[in-house]
């Protein structure tokens, strides 16, 4: 591994603080970014010494679509080229299409599918100079089976699908792998909406009777990041506690 610089976005709270403590403990330089930094964070950076890795915090809005550019100029100059990319961050209202606002679904499309696009385009560039590195998406499995009321995010979750494949045939050639993993619904603070019947629904569409837990998604991510994985490109890795099967 030429350099271990990784950065994960949406990496505050949930599924991408999960992913950031996992990397930290793998021995990774994690570039966390979020629009603000959480007490579970902070808390982090702080054991920094006790751990192999290192972890530091860059606050950035992903919905600031123009000035995604000179974010990865800034953070690539303080820290030096990346090697992997977890794109976690995401937006999801509950609500049907015919009564969302059209803000809302401007923002979710941006921060989910349009902000992934253009950081992904921007940071692959010093992976290509390095001739290695990895690049993960975080879509769903909403991107291929649906839930009502989550129309718009299906939308945006099913296109990280179809990006992922295509551009991994673009940048394989570069030693750079690109693939998604695509959680069930997990105990975030996304779910904790859900209450009721709508929970209970969802808990039993899986054979193991309950929700994911971000850590064991987390640890796909570990895997895609290390050697194991390097003639893995393209594909979805699903962790759902087989709600699809």
């Amino acid at each position: 591994m030429m350099n271990k610089n990784v950065l994960v976005t949406g990496a505050t709270r949930g599924l991408g603080l999960a992913i950031t403590r996992r990397l930290q403990i793998e021995g990774y330089h994690v570039i966390a970014t979020g629009r603000k930094q959480t007490s579970e964070l902070k808390e982090l950076i702080l054991n920094n010494d006790n751990v192999s890795g290192k972890v530091i915090f860059h606050p950035f809005d992903l919905s600031k679509l123009n000035e995604i550019h000179e974010f990865v100029k800034f953070i690539t100059k303080e820290n030096g080229g990346f090697y992997g990319l977890i794109n976690n961050a995401a937006l999801g209202y509950d609500g049907v299409l015919a009564t969302m606002h059209d803000s809302q679904i401007a923002e979710i499309v941006n921060v989910n599918t349009l902000s992934v696009i253009l950081l992904t385009k921007y940071l692959c560039r010093s992976m290509l100079i390095n001739g290695k590195g990895r690049i993960i998406n975080i879509s769903s499995i909403i991107g291929s089976t649906g839930f009502n009321g989550l129309s718009v995010y299906g939308a945006t979750k099913s296109a990280l699908l179809g990006f992922t494949k295509s551009l991994s045939r673009e940048l394989g050639k570069a030693n750079i792998t690109v693939n998604s993993i695509a959680p069930g619904y997990m105990e975030t603070d996304m779910t904790n909406l859900l209450q009721g019947d709508k929970l209970l629904a969802i808990k039993r569409r899986s054979p193991m009777g309950k929700l994911v837990g971000v850590d064991d998604v987390a640890g796909s991510v570990v895997f895609l990041l290390g050697k194991d994985a390097a003639m893995i490109t393209g594909t979805t890795i699903t962790v759902d506690g087989g709600s699809t099967a």
